[in-house]
Parts: C-alpha cells; sequence; structure tokens
C-alpha cells in the first residue's frame, strides 16, 4: 500500500447536529467543547445540537465547530485503529485541524486560535460591500486572467484553487460582479455567489492575518514528524516557525487546493482519509485524480469504512 494523507475540510461544511453522534459514543470529548464555552463565553455547543442555522453559519462558530467535527471524527478511528497518517492537510480553516492532528498545535489552543480568526476574519474588512462567487467550467489560469482584467473595477482575486475547473474568486463587491459577467460571457458553466461572512483569502482582510500572529505568539507550536502541505505554497514542512508563518500568510493568500493535492499525490499518497462534516473534498479530489482513494469520516456509521477499506 502507498502512503496515507489526513485532510481536513474548511468553511461550508457544517450542519445543525453535527459530531453529536461522536460525543454520545464516545464522551469524553465533550469536555473540549464545555471548556470552549467556559473559556469564551460562547453557547457553541448548543448551536451545534440545535442551531439555529444562521447562528452556526457565522464564521466565529463555524470555524470551532468544523475543527472540533473534524478532530473528533479522527480521534474516533484512532482509538479503534492503529492509523498514522504519512502527511497531513487542510483545506483553509483546516489546516488548523490538520496542525492537531500531526501534533503541532494542542487541541484547546486551535479550537482558541480558530474562533479568534474567524472573528478577525469578518472585522478586518470593516464593513465595506465584499463579494465571493465559485467559478465552474474554466481553468484557474483562465479565471487568474479575467480577475486581473476586472480588478479596474474593483479588488478581485482567485482565492481558492479547489479542482482544475472549479476556483472561487473573492474581492470587493464591484470587482467579483464584474469578474463574474466576464467570466460567464467567456463560457464559465455556473457562477454561484456564496453565503460567506466576508472576502475570504483576498487583500481586503489584511488585518486579519497581523491579528492571528499576534493571537499566535502566546500559543506553543510544537515539533512534529508528520509534514504538513501547506495552502499558500503547496509545499510540506515540519518547521514549527515556518508553520505559524504560513497561518499568518494563508488569510490572504490563495488556497493552492489542487497543487497541494498533486503534491502528496507525487510523494505516494493513494489513499485519503477525510475527516469532519459531509464529505467536501472527496468530490474535489475525485475532479483532481479519479485513480486516488478517498475514505470520508463524518459520522461514527462511517468509521466501520476504514476497517473495510484499510483491511485492519
Amino acid at each position: 500500500m502507498g502512503k496515507i494523507a489526513f485532510i481536513f475540510p474548511g468553511q461550508g461544511a457544517q450542519y445543525v447536529g453535527m459530531a453529536m453522534d461522536f460525543i454520545k459514543a464516545y464522551p469524553e470529548f465533550e469536555q473540549i467543547l464545555l471548556n470552549f464555552d467556559k473559556h469564551n463565553g460562547t453557547n457553541l455547543y448548543q448551536i451545534m445540537q440545535e442551531g439555529p442555522e444562521d447562528k452556526l453559519k457565522e464564521t466565529k462558530f463555524t470555524q470551532p465547530a468544523i475543527l472540533f467535527h473534524s478532530i473528533i471524527a479522527m480521534k474516533a478511528v484512532q482509538t479503534e485503529f492503529a492509523i498514522k497518517p504519512d502527511f497531513v492537510a487542510g483545506h483553509s480553516l483546516g489546516e488548523f485541524s490538520a496542525l492537531v492532528a500531526n501534533g503541532v498545535l494542542d487541541f484547546e489552543d486551535a479550537m482558541h486560535l480558530v474562533y479568534k480568526r474567524g472573528e478577525f476574519m469578518i472585522e478586518a474588512n470593516d464593513g465595506k460591500p465584499f463579494a465571493m462567487a465559485a467559478i465552474i467550467g474554466l481553468d484557474s489560469e483562465t479565471v487568474i486572467k479575467i480577475c486581473e482584467e476586472a480588478s479596474s473595477a474593483g479588488i478581485v482575486i482567485a482565492a481558492n484553487f479547489n479542482t482544475p475547473i472549479q476556483t472561487v474568486i473573492s474581492g470587493s463587491k464591484a470587482g467579483v460582479e464584474k469578474a463574474s459577467e466576464l467570466l460567464r460571457e467567456i463560457g464559465a458553466k455556473r457562477v454561484v455567489p456564496l453565503e460567506v461572512g466576508g472576502p475570504f483569502h483576498s487583500p481586503l482582510i489584511e488585518k486579519a492575518g497581523i491579528w492571528l500572529a499576534r493571537e499566535m505568539e502566546d500559543i506553543k507550536f510544537q515539533e512534529t514528524s508528520i509534514p504538513v502541505v501547506a495552502n499558500v505554497d503547496a509545499k510540506a514542512t515540519t518547521n514549527p516557525i515556518k508553520i505559524k508563518k504560513n497561518l499568518e500568510s494563508q488569510v490572504t493568500s490563495s488556497v493552492l487546493w489542487v497543487a497541494s493535492v498533486q503534491y502528496m499525490i507525487d510523494a505516494g499518497v493513494d489513499t485519503f482519509i477525510e475527516f469532519g462534516p459531509r464529505n467536501v473534498l472527496a468530490g474535489m479530489l475525485k475532479k483532481i485524480d479519479k485513480n486516488v482513494k478517498v475514505i470520508s469520516i463524518d459520522t461514527v456509521e462511517t468509521l466501520q469504512a476504514v476497517k473495510n477499506d484499510l483491511e485492519f
């Protein structure tokens, strides 16, 4: 068998009731949520259990909720089977989950950091009009070129390279609208406006990276032997100083997901295990390379898939 990578989703995969079956099956995980709410004066546990969905969609709640679900799904697997990754990676927010998986970040420290990151990413935009949209059916080079053309109307960049023919753009409302119009004209199959709280992975939220860097000064980043493949450059690293710098840059940099996945495949990974709500990354991976094996662990029920597929 080839190498294994653990991968973790970003924002947008959340749903009311997420992670509750894991807490029921592994009640020791509940304390993490109780501690988080006590420390931050929040009611994240209740929001995850009962909603409302609009509250769960708030970036400051979405991010710790998805990280929590992702990590307890991984820990549940590791409780049942002796399995260790050769690489870890995550999509945007998921990079923090990946850093818990390889031991760089403490679980509770990571929960705190992504909660603050969510707040910072909203506040940094200063209430200016913004937009994000998924562009489907055009290659990334074309999307980059059109964003450059549209930037006369306002800031707009290619923010997430999700698959070879799906790229998310982000920036000012005027810039994204102009780019969307031009991309439709040249043959985009679909242009899907996204419901988000800010212009993520764009220069408009530069202050969020600065604030996050300050927040990380008080957090211990441990040494690791398991490399993380970073969003900002699609390269593997185990250096805690570099990892911290990457997280700061990642807030405004593009998410190089296609290149990150390709890096791992080229390094010998043939099995990806996705931990967290829904199976968003599995869909992306199959569009990047249909030959790789992807196992998605979202619920306690799906744990058996690891045993069956990896022949434990």
